[in-house]
């Protein structure tokens, strides 16, 4: 029996020279205690070296995925065939036995014997003696660590967080400039906030006039569009706006020159997030879009951590404090988080935004985990999930439909189970009953003849008496 055991410095497979310690944990733990003991219990039958910093990388790298690489396939395959071998990862063992063939076992015994050969390594391999292997792990573990913080896909997800965070901070920069630009430049041309909507026509029309009493000099057929224009010009020849002075003006057209700049780089931050999301996550995308996708991630922390998370968490992501207040004051929980500002749920009526987004997130679960977890860069799953909500969609509107149109769906279901209850008069209302006068004669003969009664039993019982003196 043969034991693998990787160094910093190569591969190394010892030879186990009793396998009957290998049952027994006690006498494997006494027996490396020692330098004598342990040279008694394994030897050394082959050594691999690394070549250099990068094969040692290489090979720990593949190690610490379990993978099998090619140097450790061609040092098995030289040393260790038709033996069976004692591997520290059951994972490892399962790859070296499908594509070598040969037999490999794990146990915790087979753990013991790893950490006693590894405190006495330098005894065990001759070679290191003039080595220092302390050193050498630490400098394997630092380029190990760079090297999955270049490849984690965290790190990746990380580029989509800051950009949508950064996005959502645009905006409300963004919002809050162009008001201030409106209110500034309001006191000298206060009708044109009524005449232009939108806040970046308004900043490139504050740019491009200055002075309203040029506007009429001036051609803004390039940022407006002809009717606008008409009405702005005429606005501000009668316009009741206060006189500025040239320096104000300055300042208020530098003002309108960074909402201008903002609002493009906004614009080449979305395209640039656009890309990001369809590379790392197709499917969410194609379900719930670049903007709201970018935002689970972010609240999740990462797309692992997202993709670990059930459907009825991602359908109430973002509501944590209305759930917790609702679970306190024992009110309806929340129906939706950051996912209600998807597409497939804000076109859905009201009344079914609940059910959408509960299938929507069953949907953007699996999703989740294909990205994530998966190896395909495409949209597999995400065009079909959507497609099979847009029909869950449809079949609750059709079913609205069909009750609107007459069809009484409700009635039906009500006669099999009370088929003597009539379905046209309610059951807790009767017909009103007329006053009947011959009623009250009744009742009186009734009440004079059970008064009578007691008389006549007092007679029977009397006549009954003298019969039997």
């Amino acid at each position: 029996m043969l034991l693998l055991f990787e160094t910093p410095a190569g591969y190394s497979l010892f030879k186990i020279k009793d396998e009957r310690n290998i049952d027994d944990a006690e006498a494997i733990e006494n027996a490396l205690n020692t330098t004598e003991g342990a040279k008694n219990l394994v030897s050394l039958k082959a050594f691999s070296k690394f070549d250099n910093t990068a094969e040692a990388l290489a090979a720990a790298a593949s190690l610490v995925d379990s993978k099998l690489g090619k140097d450790l396939k061609k040092f098995l395959k030289k040393n260790a065939e038709g033996e069976i071998l004692a591997v520290a990862d059951a994972k490892l063992g399962g790859h070296i036995k499908e594509k070598l063939g040969i037999a490999c076992i794990y146990s915790a015994n087979v753990m013991e014997l790893m950490r006693g050969v590894r405190h006495q390594l330098n005894d065990l391999i001759g070679g290191l003696d003039d080595i220092d292997v302390a050193p050498m792990s630490l400098g394997l573990s630092h380029s190990l660590s760079r090297y999955k913080l270049k490849f984690s896909p965290d790190k990746v997800d990380t580029m989509v967080v800051q950009a949508i965070g950064l996005l959502d901070e645009l905006d409300k920069e963004l919002n809050t400039y162009a008001m201030r630009v409106r209110e500034w430049y309001g006191w000298h041309f206060p009708e044109m906030t009524k005449v232009i909507v939108d806040n970046v026509q308004y900043a490139k029309t504050v740019i491009h006039m200055g002075d309203r009493s040029t506007a009429a000099e001036h051609d803004f057929s390039v940022v407006l569009d002809e009717d606008v224009e008409e009405d702005l010009k005429s606005a501000a020849m009668i316009s009741m706006g206060t006189e500025i002075s040239e320096d104000d003006l300055n300042n208020i057209k530098q003002l309108a020159e960074q909402v201008v700049s903002l609002c493009e780089y906004r614009t080449q931050l979305y395209d640039y997030l656009k890309s990001r999301m369809t590379a790392i996550a197709p499917n969410l995308t194609v379900l719930v879009g670049e903007l709201v996708g970018a935002r689970l991630i972010s609240h999740a922390g990462s797309l692992i951590n997202l993709a670990k998370h059930p459907a009825s968490t991602v359908q109430i992501l973002g509501a944590e404090k209305a759930l917790f207040r609702a679970l306190k004051t024992k009110h309806e929980t929340p129906k939706y988080g950051l996912i209600y500002h998807a597409s497939l749920i804000g076109q859905t009526a009201p009344k079914f935004k609940g059910k959408i987004s509960r299938v929507l997130a069953a949907k953007c679960a699996l999703s989740i985990r294909v990205d994530a977890l998966g190896e395909s860069s495409e949209a597999t799953i995400g065009i079909d999930s959507r497609s099979k909500v847009e029909a869950r969609l449809r079949q609750l509107e059709g079913s609205v439909l069909v009750t609107a149109s007459g069809v009484a769906r409700g009635k039906e279901s009500l006669s099999k189970h009370n088929k003597y209850r009539s379905t046209d008069v309610p059951s807790l209302l009767t017909a009103p009953k007329a006053y009947n006068p011959e009623a009250d004669v009744k009742h009186q003969e009734k009440a004079e003849h059970d008064s009578d009664k007691p008389s006549l039993k007092k007679a029977k019982k009397e006549k009954k008496m003298k019969k039997e003196k």
